[in-house]
Protein backbone atom coordinates (compact mmCIF):
# COMPACT_ATOMS: atom_id res chain seq x y z
CA UNK A 1 0.00 0.00 0.00
CA UNK A 2 1.21 3.54 -0.83
CA UNK A 3 1.84 6.07 1.81
CA UNK A 4 -1.24 8.05 0.50
CA UNK A 5 -4.02 7.80 -1.74
CA UNK A 6 -2.30 7.03 -5.13
CA UNK A 7 -3.62 8.48 -7.95
CA UNK A 8 -7.00 7.26 -9.45
CA UNK A 9 -7.05 4.57 -6.82
CA UNK A 10 -8.98 3.07 -4.21
CA UNK A 11 -7.68 1.75 -0.95
CA UNK A 12 -10.08 -0.53 0.37
CA UNK A 13 -10.07 -2.85 3.06
CA UNK A 14 -12.22 -5.00 5.77
CA UNK A 15 -15.42 -2.89 6.57
CA UNK A 16 -16.32 -2.15 10.09
CA UNK A 17 -19.45 -4.12 10.90
CA UNK A 18 -20.07 -2.90 14.52
CA UNK A 19 -17.38 -0.31 15.27
CA UNK A 20 -18.28 2.63 17.58
CA UNK A 21 -16.84 3.26 20.71
CA UNK A 22 -15.73 -0.78 20.84
CA UNK A 23 -12.53 0.18 18.41
CA UNK A 24 -11.50 2.58 21.64
CA UNK A 25 -10.96 -0.17 23.74
CA UNK A 26 -8.04 -2.67 24.11
CA UNK A 27 -7.01 -5.06 20.96
CA UNK A 28 -5.93 -7.78 23.08
CA UNK A 29 -2.68 -6.18 24.69
CA UNK A 30 -3.44 -3.94 27.57
CA UNK A 31 -1.82 -0.75 27.54
CA UNK A 32 1.72 0.10 28.97
CA UNK A 33 2.16 2.22 32.14
CA UNK A 34 3.68 5.59 31.81
CA UNK A 35 6.90 6.31 32.32
CA UNK A 36 7.90 6.68 36.20
CA UNK A 37 7.90 10.26 37.06
CA UNK A 38 8.13 12.02 40.35
CA UNK A 39 4.48 11.48 41.54
CA UNK A 40 3.12 14.94 41.89
CA UNK A 41 -0.08 16.10 40.55
CA UNK A 42 0.41 18.71 37.50
CA UNK A 43 0.51 22.34 37.83
CA UNK A 44 -0.42 25.40 35.98
CA UNK A 45 -1.59 23.49 33.02
CA UNK A 46 0.90 21.37 32.82
CA UNK A 47 0.93 17.54 31.27
CA UNK A 48 -0.30 14.73 34.54
CA UNK A 49 3.19 13.51 35.64
CA UNK A 50 1.30 10.61 37.44
CA UNK A 51 2.01 6.76 35.65
CA UNK A 52 -0.88 4.45 35.06
CA UNK A 53 0.18 2.41 38.34
CA UNK A 54 0.04 5.59 40.13
CA UNK A 55 -3.10 7.29 38.93
CA UNK A 56 -5.02 3.74 39.36
CA UNK A 57 -3.64 3.38 42.75
CA UNK A 58 -5.23 6.85 43.62
CA UNK A 59 -8.52 6.16 41.64
CA UNK A 60 -8.77 3.06 43.84
CA UNK A 61 -8.22 5.32 47.28
CA UNK A 62 -11.13 7.76 45.24
CA UNK A 63 -13.52 4.85 45.24
CA UNK A 64 -12.60 3.14 42.94
CA UNK A 65 -15.66 4.01 40.89
CA UNK A 66 -16.42 5.41 36.88
CA UNK A 67 -19.28 5.98 34.84
CA UNK A 68 -18.55 7.03 30.57
CA UNK A 69 -21.45 8.25 28.44
CA UNK A 70 -20.01 7.40 25.28
CA UNK A 71 -21.29 8.13 21.76
CA UNK A 72 -22.58 4.89 20.13
CA UNK A 73 -25.10 2.52 18.31
CA UNK A 74 -25.44 -0.70 19.98
CA UNK A 75 -24.37 -1.45 23.82
CA UNK A 76 -21.94 -4.02 22.58
CA UNK A 77 -19.59 -1.77 20.98
CA UNK A 78 -18.35 -0.50 24.61
CA UNK A 79 -17.44 -3.86 24.94
CA UNK A 80 -13.90 -3.15 23.96
CA UNK A 81 -13.79 -0.47 26.44
CA UNK A 82 -14.95 -2.84 29.17
CA UNK A 83 -12.90 -5.84 28.54
CA UNK A 84 -9.05 -3.20 28.35
CA UNK A 85 -9.57 -1.46 31.01
CA UNK A 86 -10.75 -4.03 32.87
CA UNK A 87 -7.69 -6.04 32.07
CA UNK A 88 -5.18 -2.77 33.01
CA UNK A 89 -7.49 -1.77 36.04
CA UNK A 90 -9.29 -5.00 37.37
CA UNK A 91 -10.44 -3.55 40.38
CA UNK A 92 -12.26 -0.10 39.07
CA UNK A 93 -15.95 -0.45 38.71
CA UNK A 94 -16.44 0.80 35.28
CA UNK A 95 -19.63 1.35 33.61
CA UNK A 96 -19.90 2.34 30.02
CA UNK A 97 -23.17 3.78 28.74
CA UNK A 98 -23.81 3.52 24.88
CA UNK A 99 -26.38 5.57 23.35
CA UNK A 100 -26.60 8.44 20.78
CA UNK A 101 -24.29 10.94 21.00
CA UNK A 102 -27.95 13.47 20.18
CA UNK A 103 -29.19 12.14 23.32
CA UNK A 104 -26.53 11.84 25.54
CA UNK A 105 -25.88 15.34 25.35
CA UNK A 106 -29.07 16.53 26.19
CA UNK A 107 -29.22 13.93 28.78
CA UNK A 108 -26.46 15.50 30.58
CA UNK A 109 -27.99 18.76 30.08
CA UNK A 110 -30.82 18.07 31.54
CA UNK A 111 -28.81 15.95 34.62
CA UNK A 112 -27.11 19.68 34.98
CA UNK A 113 -30.77 21.30 35.54
CA UNK A 114 -31.83 18.82 38.00
CA UNK A 115 -28.21 18.32 39.61
CA UNK A 116 -28.52 14.31 39.14
CA UNK A 117 -25.50 14.16 37.38
CA UNK A 118 -24.48 10.64 36.59
CA UNK A 119 -21.18 10.28 34.05
CA UNK A 120 -17.54 11.38 34.64
CA UNK A 121 -16.81 11.40 31.27
CA UNK A 122 -18.47 11.57 28.30
CA UNK A 123 -17.27 10.72 24.68
CA UNK A 124 -19.20 11.65 22.07
CA UNK A 125 -19.86 13.13 18.06
CA UNK A 126 -21.65 15.71 19.02
CA UNK A 127 -18.58 17.95 18.80
CA UNK A 128 -20.19 21.39 19.21
CA UNK A 129 -21.29 20.48 22.93
CA UNK A 130 -17.35 20.28 23.97
CA UNK A 131 -17.16 24.06 23.02
CA UNK A 132 -20.74 24.75 24.89
CA UNK A 133 -19.66 22.79 27.89
CA UNK A 134 -16.38 25.00 28.22
CA UNK A 135 -17.89 28.26 28.26
CA UNK A 136 -20.41 26.96 30.80
CA UNK A 137 -17.50 25.70 33.54
CA UNK A 138 -18.72 22.21 33.24
CA UNK A 139 -15.50 20.65 31.87
CA UNK A 140 -12.29 20.05 33.76
CA UNK A 141 -9.45 21.45 32.32
CA UNK A 142 -6.92 18.61 32.29
CA UNK A 143 -4.02 17.31 30.07
CA UNK A 144 -3.01 13.65 30.47
CA UNK A 145 0.11 12.81 29.70
CA UNK A 146 1.56 12.62 25.94
CA UNK A 147 -1.30 15.82 25.38
CA UNK A 148 1.60 17.98 23.83
CA UNK A 149 1.37 14.85 21.38
CA UNK A 150 -2.37 14.80 20.32
CA UNK A 151 -2.58 16.90 16.91
CA UNK A 152 -3.47 20.64 17.60
CA UNK A 153 -7.09 20.63 16.14
CA UNK A 154 -7.83 17.75 17.87
CA UNK A 155 -7.56 18.85 21.38
CA UNK A 156 -8.28 22.02 23.22
CA UNK A 157 -5.86 24.27 24.27
CA UNK A 158 -6.85 24.49 27.45
CA UNK A 159 -7.21 20.70 28.29
CA UNK A 160 -11.15 21.28 28.11
CA UNK A 161 -11.45 18.26 25.87
CA UNK A 162 -9.09 16.02 23.59
CA UNK A 163 -9.85 13.63 21.31
CA UNK A 164 -9.27 9.97 21.78
CA UNK A 165 -9.58 8.10 18.56
CA UNK A 166 -10.33 9.08 15.19
CA UNK A 167 -13.31 7.67 13.17
CA UNK A 168 -14.02 7.97 9.56
CA UNK A 169 -16.95 7.37 7.37
CA UNK A 170 -17.17 6.57 3.77
CA UNK A 171 -18.59 3.53 1.70
CA UNK A 172 -17.91 0.00 1.27
CA UNK A 173 -19.04 -3.28 -0.30
CA UNK A 174 -19.22 -7.10 -0.09
CA UNK A 175 -16.09 -8.30 -1.95
CA UNK A 176 -18.14 -11.57 -3.24
CA UNK A 177 -21.35 -9.64 -4.45
CA UNK A 178 -18.80 -6.93 -6.46
CA UNK A 179 -16.64 -9.37 -7.79
CA UNK A 180 -14.61 -7.23 -10.46
CA UNK A 181 -17.07 -4.31 -10.68
CA UNK A 182 -15.56 -2.88 -7.39
CA UNK A 183 -17.22 0.41 -7.15
CA UNK A 184 -14.28 3.14 -8.13
CA UNK A 185 -15.85 6.17 -6.34
CA UNK A 186 -19.01 7.70 -4.62
CA UNK A 187 -20.12 8.42 -7.76
CA UNK A 188 -20.46 4.82 -8.70
CA UNK A 189 -23.22 4.78 -5.80
CA UNK A 190 -25.85 5.86 -8.44
CA UNK A 191 -25.37 3.05 -10.91
CA UNK A 192 -28.60 1.71 -11.78
CA UNK A 193 -27.05 -1.83 -11.59
CA UNK A 194 -26.81 -1.41 -7.80
CA UNK A 195 -30.52 -0.91 -7.42
CA UNK A 196 -32.02 -2.56 -4.30
CA UNK A 197 -28.27 -3.73 -3.78
CA UNK A 198 -27.60 -0.65 -1.04
CA UNK A 199 -28.02 -0.51 2.98
CA UNK A 200 -27.56 3.33 3.79
CA UNK A 201 -27.69 4.63 7.64
CA UNK A 202 -30.35 7.68 7.57
CA UNK A 203 -28.08 10.76 7.06
CA UNK A 204 -30.99 13.05 8.76
CA UNK A 205 -30.92 10.39 11.86
CA UNK A 206 -26.52 11.02 12.67
CA UNK A 207 -24.86 13.83 11.87
CA UNK A 208 -21.59 12.64 10.73
CA UNK A 209 -23.48 10.47 7.92
CA UNK A 210 -25.75 13.85 7.33
CA UNK A 211 -21.82 15.24 7.37
CA UNK A 212 -20.75 12.61 4.75
CA UNK A 213 -24.01 13.02 2.27
CA UNK A 214 -23.41 17.10 1.84
CA UNK A 215 -20.35 16.60 1.26
CA UNK A 216 -21.14 13.97 -1.95
CA UNK A 217 -23.89 16.61 -2.86
CA UNK A 218 -21.12 19.78 -2.45
CA UNK A 219 -18.82 17.54 -4.80
CA UNK A 220 -21.41 16.31 -7.26
CA UNK A 221 -24.37 17.78 -6.86
CA UNK A 222 -27.56 17.16 -6.00
CA UNK A 223 -28.60 15.00 -8.80
CA UNK A 224 -26.61 12.66 -7.26
CA UNK A 225 -28.92 12.88 -3.78
CA UNK A 226 -31.71 12.49 -6.60
CA UNK A 227 -30.07 9.55 -8.37
CA UNK A 228 -29.33 7.52 -5.25
CA UNK A 229 -33.32 8.34 -3.92
CA UNK A 230 -34.19 5.96 -6.52
CA UNK A 231 -31.58 3.56 -5.53
CA UNK A 232 -34.27 1.64 -3.38
CA UNK A 233 -31.75 1.68 -0.83
CA UNK A 234 -32.61 -0.09 2.53
CA UNK A 235 -32.22 2.90 5.15
CA UNK A 236 -31.81 2.07 8.55
CA UNK A 237 -30.66 3.56 12.08
CA UNK A 238 -27.57 3.17 13.50
CA UNK A 239 -24.49 3.75 11.24
CA UNK A 240 -23.44 0.10 12.09
CA UNK A 241 -26.33 -1.08 9.96
CA UNK A 242 -24.82 -0.56 6.16
CA UNK A 243 -21.31 -2.82 7.97
CA UNK A 244 -23.50 -5.40 9.01
CA UNK A 245 -25.96 -5.52 6.18
CA UNK A 246 -22.31 -6.16 3.35
CA UNK A 247 -20.68 -8.28 5.61
CA UNK A 248 -23.54 -10.46 6.13
CA UNK A 249 -24.05 -10.59 2.21
CA UNK A 250 -27.50 -9.27 2.52
CA UNK A 251 -25.91 -5.90 0.57
CA UNK A 252 -23.02 -5.45 -1.72
CA UNK A 253 -23.23 -1.91 -0.94
CA UNK A 254 -23.26 0.25 2.15
CA UNK A 255 -22.99 3.99 2.84
CA UNK A 256 -22.33 5.75 5.80
CA UNK A 257 -20.76 3.91 8.15
CA UNK A 258 -16.87 3.15 9.33
CA UNK A 259 -14.30 0.89 9.04
CA UNK A 260 -10.73 0.75 7.94
CA UNK A 261 -8.21 0.76 5.17
CA UNK A 262 -5.31 -1.64 7.02
CA UNK A 263 -7.88 -4.44 7.63
CA UNK A 264 -7.40 -8.01 6.76
CA UNK A 265 -7.74 -8.40 3.26
CA UNK A 266 -9.11 -11.61 3.73
CA UNK A 267 -12.20 -9.69 5.22
CA UNK A 268 -15.79 -10.72 3.38
CA UNK A 269 -16.10 -6.71 3.17
CA UNK A 270 -14.01 -3.58 2.11
CA UNK A 271 -14.37 -0.20 3.57
CA UNK A 272 -13.22 1.91 0.74
CA UNK A 273 -12.12 5.61 0.49
CA UNK A 274 -11.22 6.77 -3.39
CA UNK A 275 -8.14 9.76 -3.83
CA UNK A 276 -9.59 13.18 -5.21
CA UNK A 277 -13.45 12.05 -3.76
CA UNK A 278 -15.09 13.01 0.02
CA UNK A 279 -14.84 11.39 2.92
CA UNK A 280 -15.20 12.48 6.34
CA UNK A 281 -13.04 12.01 9.54
CA UNK A 282 -13.15 13.40 13.09
CA UNK A 283 -11.85 12.96 16.52
CA UNK A 284 -14.06 11.54 18.93
CA UNK A 285 -13.98 13.99 22.02
CA UNK A 286 -13.44 13.19 25.49
CA UNK A 287 -13.32 15.14 28.55
CA UNK A 288 -13.74 15.31 32.27
CA UNK A 289 -17.13 16.60 33.87
CA UNK A 290 -16.49 18.97 36.16
CA UNK A 291 -19.08 17.97 38.44
CA UNK A 292 -18.48 14.43 38.43
CA UNK A 293 -17.87 11.96 41.17
CA UNK A 294 -14.96 9.89 40.22
CA UNK A 295 -12.26 12.58 38.84
CA UNK A 296 -9.14 10.44 39.57
CA UNK A 297 -10.61 7.73 37.88
CA UNK A 298 -11.83 9.52 34.91
CA UNK A 299 -8.25 11.16 34.54
CA UNK A 300 -6.67 7.52 34.46
CA UNK A 301 -9.12 6.60 31.29
CA UNK A 302 -8.10 9.37 29.58
CA UNK A 303 -4.06 8.65 30.42
CA UNK A 304 -4.96 5.08 29.38
CA UNK A 305 -7.09 6.21 26.16
CA UNK A 306 -3.89 8.52 25.08
CA UNK A 307 -1.33 6.51 25.90
CA UNK A 308 1.05 5.41 22.85
CA UNK A 309 0.06 1.64 23.28
CA UNK A 310 -3.64 2.17 22.84
CA UNK A 311 -2.94 4.95 20.03
CA UNK A 312 -1.01 2.12 18.21
CA UNK A 313 -3.71 0.14 18.52
CA UNK A 314 -6.18 1.63 16.97
CA UNK A 315 -8.68 -0.22 14.74
CA UNK A 316 -8.39 2.45 11.69
CA UNK A 317 -4.46 2.68 11.85
CA UNK A 318 -4.77 6.68 12.36
CA UNK A 319 -4.09 8.07 15.70
CA UNK A 320 -4.73 11.26 17.63
CA UNK A 321 -0.93 11.69 18.45
CA UNK A 322 1.59 13.29 16.28
CA UNK A 323 4.68 10.40 17.62
CA UNK A 324 2.63 7.65 16.61
CA UNK A 325 2.97 6.45 12.74
CA UNK A 326 -0.17 5.31 11.07
CA UNK A 327 -0.46 2.01 10.41
CA UNK A 328 -0.12 0.02 6.78
CA UNK A 329 1.53 2.64 5.23
CA UNK A 330 -1.36 5.06 6.16
CA UNK A 331 -0.21 9.05 6.36
CA UNK A 332 -1.82 10.75 9.41
CA UNK A 333 -5.66 12.01 9.11
CA UNK A 334 -4.98 15.37 8.85
CA UNK A 335 -2.81 14.87 5.78
CA UNK A 336 -5.67 13.66 3.82
CA UNK A 337 -7.71 16.98 2.39
CA UNK A 338 -11.14 14.91 1.25
CA UNK A 339 -11.17 14.01 4.96
CA UNK A 340 -12.07 17.25 5.89
CA UNK A 341 -11.54 16.82 9.26
CA UNK A 342 -11.52 20.54 10.06
CA UNK A 343 -14.94 20.84 8.30
CA UNK A 344 -16.93 18.58 10.55
CA UNK A 345 -16.78 20.34 13.73
CA UNK A 346 -17.69 23.95 11.87
CA UNK A 347 -20.29 21.82 10.28
CA UNK A 348 -21.68 20.54 14.13
CA UNK A 349 -21.48 23.78 15.69
CA UNK A 350 -23.90 25.37 12.56
CA UNK A 351 -27.15 23.79 14.05
CA UNK A 352 -29.77 25.84 11.74
CA UNK A 353 -27.65 25.15 8.95
CA UNK A 354 -28.00 21.05 10.30
CA UNK A 355 -31.69 20.87 10.45
CA UNK A 356 -32.30 22.61 7.11
CA UNK A 357 -29.73 19.68 5.80
CA UNK A 358 -31.78 17.10 7.80
CA UNK A 359 -35.30 17.92 6.47
CA UNK A 360 -34.11 18.55 3.05
CA UNK A 361 -32.48 14.75 2.86
CA UNK A 362 -36.15 13.44 4.35
CA UNK A 363 -37.42 15.12 0.99
CA UNK A 364 -35.43 12.90 -0.84
CA UNK A 365 -35.41 9.78 1.11
CA UNK A 366 -38.53 9.66 3.23
CA UNK A 367 -38.49 10.11 7.35
CA UNK A 368 -36.41 8.41 9.25
CA UNK A 369 -37.84 4.88 10.78
CA UNK A 370 -37.66 2.63 13.53
CA UNK A 371 -36.63 2.73 17.35
CA UNK A 372 -33.14 3.71 18.42
CA UNK A 373 -30.81 0.83 18.37
CA UNK A 374 -29.50 1.14 21.30
CA UNK A 375 -32.66 1.12 22.72
CA UNK A 376 -34.30 3.54 25.17
CA UNK A 377 -32.30 4.43 28.21
CA UNK A 378 -34.07 7.13 29.82
CA UNK A 379 -32.29 9.90 31.74
CA UNK A 380 -30.06 8.42 34.29
CA UNK A 381 -28.65 5.20 32.85
CA UNK A 382 -25.63 4.18 34.38
CA UNK A 383 -26.86 5.64 37.96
Amino acid sequence: MSSFLSRRRVLATGAGAALGVGALGATGTAAAAAPATTGSRPAGGAEETRTLDELYKAALAEGGKLVIYAGGDIDGQGNGIRAGFAARFPEIDLKVVVDYSKYHDVRVDNQFATDTLVPDVVQLQTLQDFTRWKEQGRLLHYKPAGFSKVYDGLKDRHGAWTAIAVIGFSYSYNVAAVGADVPKSPLDLVDPKWKGRIASSYPHDDDAVLYLFKLYVDHYGWDWAARFATQDVRFARGSHTPGLAVAGGQKALGVGGSGSLVAPSTAASRWAVAEGHPFMAWGQRAAILKAGRNTTAAKLYLNWQLSAAQQQSAFNGWSVRTDVAPAGGLKPVWTYPNAHLDGFPRFMADRAGIERWKQTFALYFGEVKGDPTPGWLGLHPGA
